[in-house]
């Protein structure tokens, strides 16, 4: 479902991706576990096409998206830190217009169910300006997943979220992956969002330094293990 052959991003003289090799299968939840400023983000807004690499070879759904960056768009959704949003609409309005640009049908049906799975059917027609950062990290996951996308991309979701929400979303994390779809996750957060994952990679410098199967719990002590080393190397 996603493909990446020996993909570097450079932001001036700084690297952020380096010779990045990357295989995900249809039905996988694959969490980036890494620090900030590993280059997790980056690597995410690649897939997204956000940002071209500087070298290397991206696909997405069967599609090279570096030849065709237009093709196949409406297979990928994405959360991203910024919300992408228009704050002088309402989140009617916001989703109205998404479900414009992906050509849905029944969109009013559709807007009013995914606003009520994230919390806000009651907060429809106030406008964005006036939300909280956690309302609108719902909306921005109602935004993503609106056009129900084969590949979903999200990082760090569970930023503003308070309890209630963050408990919706890793339900409905859970839900997106029973229904066969792929994910793909970037967090420094061992506590959110981990149960329904089976595969891990942890990122530093740039680089996938080590990719595993197993249990979250057997995660977070792997990830725990690699911090404590990369710790003792830095001092």
């Amino acid at each position: 479902m996603v493909r990446l052959e020996k993909v570097e991003k450079w932001f001036g003289r700084t690297s952020a991706l380096q010779g990045v090799d990357l295989v995900v299968q249809p039905g996988e939840f694959l969490v980036f576990l890494g620090r900030n400023g590993a280059g997790k983000s980056t690597l995410l807004r690649v897939v997204a096409r956000l940002i071209k690499p500087n070298s290397g070879r991206v696909e997405v759904c069967g599609i090279d998206v570096l030849r065709h960056p237009e093709a196949g768009r409406e297979k990928l959704g994405f959360v991203a830190h910024g919300s992408y949003l228009y704050r002088s609409l309402t989140a009617f309005e916001n989703l109205q217009f998404f479900a414009k640009l992906y050509g849905l049908r029944n969109a009013a049906d559709r807007i009013l169910t995914a606003l009520s799975w994230v919390g806000l059917k009651e907060s429809a027609h106030r406008r964005v300006e006036g939300f909280s950062r956690g309302m609108q990290q719902r909306l921005s996951i109602a935004r993503a997943t609106l056009h129900e996308p084969q590949v979903l991309l999200l990082d760090e979701p569970f930023s503003g979220l308070d309890l209630e929400a963050a408990e919706l979303l890793g339900e409905w994390l859970r839900h997106f992956v029973a229904g066969g779809r792929t994910l793909l996750m970037a967090t420094h957060d061992l506590e959110q969002g981990l149960s329904a994952a089976r595969r891990w990679a942890l990122i530093d410098r740039g680089g996938i330094v080590e990719e595993f199967a197993a249990s979250d719990l057997e995660a977070r002590e792997r990830y725990k293990r690699f911090l404590k080393v990369r710790r003792r190397d830095v001092l």
